[in-house]
């Protein structure tokens, strides 16, 4: 028997579809096989990396209602790889109990639009960076008027890795931003400058109402607003892996989440723990989990969004280090190296994604499991240099 929106089914293992088809639908997509699991995709290209290597693929927009509706109708449960998708859509969907939608409309919405999180965030008392929306420059430079330049812009929606991120040192430097960052509609943010420590992420993932577990806390290590390193230990006092662990236990919780829900968070020179970031699904900061955990973000969402039991989040190894591959500057295929990286550590592990090479995409990543993060993280640079040419 399986429960489609509040209906019982007779039917085999649920269908679950997922709305995106890039990297992170790619790996919850062989986490779903594993369960024996029939996966629908919704891409916007059959090019797309996890379309790839799927059967079943409707291509469409995730903004497009009746792309979204017509997806729905053959699939007893649609979570998501991206917030970019129409969360009103959603919204009728759910009213009209189509498919279970995890995580709901509700909780997409504040995952797509930073100011509705600072809102949250201040609802519940969590730590932020100074901010405020900011309707034109002058506003801006109110802003910084009480909280001091720099000041961080961001667009409220639409932005990702580092994209629709400026960080404004000066009135002309802000009407600049300001104007850019608004052309498309977005209301624009305005944080303070955090001098930064370091910066970590902790992973939830919640099946329901008192089933809940989490990750040990991630340490990253960001460039050009791109996630390039994990590591786990984090390196952080215990104090600290503490306050980031309530953090993001809190928020799944205030937000009612089903499935993985990502927390990025600052730690700034004096040792604050400040939240930056949530997304409400499988994260690049979590990619670690498919062999540093017992059970990886990708099997627990899909566990998580079906309803079943959480599985076990504990490490498998003391350290855990893992390395994205970005594509070489000259444009080259990391895939065209793989045997010579296999040769050279057959311990690592290399995920591919099959996307297309150009500078700078995100094409992969390895892992290394071992005894400290250090050694850890020495082999898997090596790896992903090898890949990208660079060695």
């Amino acid at each position: 028997m399986w429960l489609k929106a509040g209906r019982l089914l007779q039917v085999g293992a649920p269908r679950m579809g997922i709305v995106g088809a890039g990297q992170l639908a790619r790996m919850t997509h062989q986490a779903a096989i594993s369960l024996g699991l029939s996966v629908r995709l919704l891409a916007d290209e059959r090019t797309d990396a996890a379309a790839l290597v799927a059967s079943d693929v409707t291509i469409g927009s995730a903004r497009d209602e009746r792309a979204l509706a017509a997806f729905a109708a053959g699939c007893d449960v649609v979570t998501v790889e991206h917030e970019l998708v129409d969360a009103t859509a959603l919204e009728r969907l759910e009213g009209v109990g189509m498919a279970a939608i995890r995580p709901s409309s509700s909780v997409l919405r504040t995952a797509q639009d930073k100011a509705r999180q600072r809102t949250l965030l201040d609802r519940l008392g969590l730590p932020t960076p100074a901010n405020a929306v900011v309707a034109d420059a002058g506003s801006v430079r109110s802003f910084a008027q009480d909280h001091g330049w720099p000041v961080v812009l961001k667009s409220a929606t639409g932005g990702y890795d580092g994209r629709g991120v400026v960080i404004a040192g000066d009135d002309a430097g802000a009407a600049a931003a300001h104007g850019r960052l608004s052309r498309g509609g977005s209301p624009v943010l305005a944080e303070s400058f955090v001098d930064l420590d370091s910066e970590m992420a902790v992973l939830v993932a919640r099946a329901g109402k008192g089933t809940t577990v989490a990750w040990p806390v991630v340490g990253t290590v960001q460039v050009d607003g791109v996630c390039r390193e994990m590591v786990v230990p984090c390196g952080l006092s215990g104090e600290v892996e503490a306050t980031a662990r309530r953090i993001g236990l809190a928020l799944a919780e205030a937000l009612d989440v089903v499935g993985v829900l990502a927390v990025e968070l600052f730690v700034d020179r004096s040792g604050i723990v400040l939240v930056n970031e949530i997304a409400a699904r499988p994260h690049n900061s979590g990619h670690w989990t498919i062999e540093g955990a017992i059970t990886s973000q990708f099997e627990n969402h899909v566990r998580a969004v079906l309803g079943w039991g959480l599985g076990n989040p504990s490490l498998t190894a003391p350290a855990v280090a893992c390395v994205n591959v970005l594509g070489p500057a000259d444009g080259s295929d990391p895939a065209d190296r793989l045997a010579d990286v296999l040769r050279a550590d057959p311990a690592v592990k290399v995920h591919l994604y099959g996307k297309s090479a150009r500078p700078g995409r995100k094409l992969g990543h390895v892992t290394a499991l071992g005894g400290d993060t250090g050694a850890g993280l020495t082999r898997a640079r090596a790896a992903a240099q090898i890949l990208t040419g660079e060695r």
